[in-house]
């Protein structure tokens, strides 16, 4: 299994999307992640940078500026989602990676006490 350690950039922008209200409370995640097209299409106009700080993770020992050093994807693209921090918490609690899991669980939290 793949190791990772927390994108403390992605915690940062995710943290002021949400500080902003860009987020979507009721999505079907499964539905609106972005697939390997949508991520290429963000990629041809946003830099690795950008796209790096809409995943939580990185992928330890994965090469920089590639879509396998990322992991966790919070958002669409372009707001965050609810649905994905619980799919964040979720997959990070069941794979065992406990530093992802708190920082999703503490965005998620923050976007819940935003959004009441």
């Amino acid at each position: 299994m793949a190791e990772y350690r927390v994108n403390p950039a992605a915690v940062a922008a995710c943290r002021r999307r949400i500080e902003a209200r860009q987020y979507v409370l009721d999505s079907d995640w499964g539905a609106v992640q972005p697939g390997a097209a949508a991520q290429n299409a963000y990629l041809e106009k946003h830099p690795f940078e950008e796209y790096a700080e809409w995943h939580l993770g990185l992928t330890v020992g994965a090469a920089e500026g590639t879509k396998a050093r990322h992991a966790f994807v919070y958002g669409d693209l372009r707001r965050v989602h609810r649905t994905a921090l619980i799919a964040c918490v979720y997959r990070a609690s069941e794979w065992r990676h406990k530093e992802i899991e708190l920082a999703a669980h503490d965005l998620l939290q923050l976007l819940d006490a935003m959004s009441s």
